[in-house]
């Protein structure tokens, strides 16, 4: 009775692995995105992945972008951009994102998404840190 209700509860959690899986998936689709449009200075496009309450306090991409270029410089240019730790839990994700900006210094940006009602990630926040200090 004990083995059946093991193989039961391993078959849900496998059964419910690929979900998470498809959202981290999603969400880390979604930040890299995201970087992209940064690189090739599209403020149209990295806009679009920001969520609506995020668009309430910037109303339009070129305001959105210079909040980016002046407050989150590493976000905005660097040498490499790396996915780190993942947590997914409802209609969230949290992705740690390893940076190291353009001058070698090495940064932690934590992104949140929250999926929106019609399936796709959006992104609610980022808080960038050096390495090693709590958010």
């Amino acid at each position: 009775m004990r083995i059946a209700a093991l193989l039961v509860a391993l078959m849900i959690t496998l059964g419910a692995a690929p979900a998470c899986a498809a959202d981290v998936t999603a969400a880390q689709g979604v930040i890299r995105a995201q970087e992209q449009a940064f690189v090739h200075d599209d403020a149209a496009a990295a806009y679009s992945y920001a969520a609506p309450a995020i668009k309430e306090i910037f109303p339009a991409p070129d305001i959105f972008m210079s909040m980016v270029q002046n407050g989150y410089a590493p976000v905005y240019r660097h040498k490499s951009f790396e996915f780190g730790e993942t947590k997914s839990e409802g209609n969230w994700v949290s992705q740690h994102v390893h940076i190291v900006d353009a001058n070698g210094e090495a940064w932690e940006a934590l992104y949140t998404l929250e999926q929106q009602a019609d399936g796709s990630y959006k992104i609610t926040g980022c808080s960038l840190l050096k390495p090693g200090r709590e958010v």
